[in-house]
C-alpha cells in the first residue's frame, strides 16, 4: 500500500470517529502516582477504589451516547450506522487506554503491542456495555457479502461468527455488569503479558493484578449477596477471544478501511490522540 493511500485510510477512520467529540466528557491523562479525590463515585476510601475512579474518568464519553443516535426509526441499525458505531467503540478503546493510570507511562512500543493484541476484546466489552444492537442482515451487508457472489459455506461461516459475537455480548448483559466492573475488566484485558515483545513483563503483570484486585474488592463491597459474582466475571474473559479480531474487522470495518488491518491503524490512533484536529463529521 502506498504511503498516500495509507494516510487516506487513516484519515478516513479518524474523521469518522470524530463524531465522538461532540458531547465528550473531558478527560486528562494520569501519569505515575495518583491520589484519591473528593466525590469518589464508589464512596469507598481506599487505594484500589481510587484506581477504579480514575479508570471510570478515562472513559471518553457516556455509554448512552454510543448508539442512541445510530438507530433508525424501526430500531434497526443501517450499514452506515454500524460503521459509525464500530468506529466510536474502537476509538473509545484506544482513547480510554491513553488516559488510564500507568498505561501512558509504558514504553510506546509496549502500548502499541498491548492494544494491537487486545483491541478486539475491548471492542466486544464496549459492545456489551452499550448494548449494541446486532442484526444479521446489516452485518452481512457490512461484510461485503451482498456486493459479490457468495458460497453457501461462506454465508454459514459468517452467520456462525455473528452468533458467537452475539453470545459473548448477551452473556455479559445477563450478568448486568456495571460501569466500574467494565472498567476493571477492560484493564485486566489490556494489561496482558501475552503481548509479544514487552519490555517489562513483570510490570505489566503487576498492573493486571492490581486491576484484578480492584475488581475483587469492588465486587465484594458492592455485591455482598453475590459471593460468586467475581468468579463469574473472570470466567467471561477467556471466551472474549473466541471472537477473533479478523472476524470483527470483516464484520464491522471492511466497508471503512478495506483490506487495511486494524492493527495497522491502532498505532496511528494511539499516537495521534488529542493532538489530532478533530472536525465533526456525521454520516448521512
Amino acid at each position: 500500500m502506498s504511503a498516500a493511500l495509507h494516510q487516506f485510510v487513516v484519515t478516513s477512520l479518524l474523521l469518522l470517529v470524530a463524531a465522538v467529540q461532540r458531547g465528550r466528557i473531558p478527560t486528562q491523562a494520569y501519569h505515575g502516582q495518583f491520589a484519591l479525590t473528593n466525590g469518589d463515585p464508589l464512596h469507598c476510601h481506599s487505594y484500589l477504589s481510587g484506581y477504579i475512579s480514575l479508570l471510570l474518568r478515562a472513559e471518553p464519553y457516556p455509554t448512552s451516547r454510543f448508539g442512541s443516535q445510530c438507530l433508525q426509526n424501526n430500531n434497526i441499525m443501517g450499514i452506515e450506522n454500524i460503521c459509525e458505531l464500530a468506529a466510536r467503540m474502537l476509538f473509545s478503546a484506544v482513547e480510554w487506554a491513553r488516559n488510564i493510570p500507568f498505561f501512558p507511562d509504558l514504553q510506546v512500543p509496549d502500548q502499541v503491542a498491548l492494544l494491537r493484541l487486545t483491541w478486539s476484546e475491548l471492542f466486544v466489552l464496549n459492545a456489551a456495555q452499550c448494548s449494541m444492537p446486532v442484526h444479521v442482515a446489516p452485518l452481512l451487508a457490512a461484510a461485503g457479502l451482498h456486493a459479490s457472489p457468495m458460497s453457501a459455506d461462506r454465508v454459514v461461516a459468517f452467520m456462525d461468527h455473528i452468533r458467537v459475537f452475539q453470545e459473548q455480548v448477551e452473556k455479559l448483559k445477563v450478568l448486568q455488569v456495571d460501569s466500574a466492573e467494565y472498567s476493571c475488566i477492560k484493564a485486566i484485558v489490556l494489561f496482558t503479558t501475552d503481548a509479544c515483545g514487552l519490555s517489562d513483563l513483570a510490570h505489566v503483570e503487576s498492573l493486571q493484578e492490581k486491576s484484578q484486585c480492584a475488581l475483587e474488592e469492588y465486587v465484594r463491597s458492592q455485591y455482598p449477596n453475590q459471593p460468586n459474582r467475581f468468579g463469574k466475571l473472570l470466567l467471561r474473559l477467556p471466551s472474549l477471544r473466541t471472537v477473533s479480531s479478523s472476524v470483527i474487522e470483516q464484520l464491522f470495518f471492511v466497508r471503512l478501511v478495506g483490506k487495511t488491518p486494524i492493527e495497522t491503524l491502532i498505532r496511528d490512533m494511539l499516537l495521534s490522540g488529542s493532538s489530532f484536529s478533530w472536525p465533526y463529521m456525521s454520516i448521512q
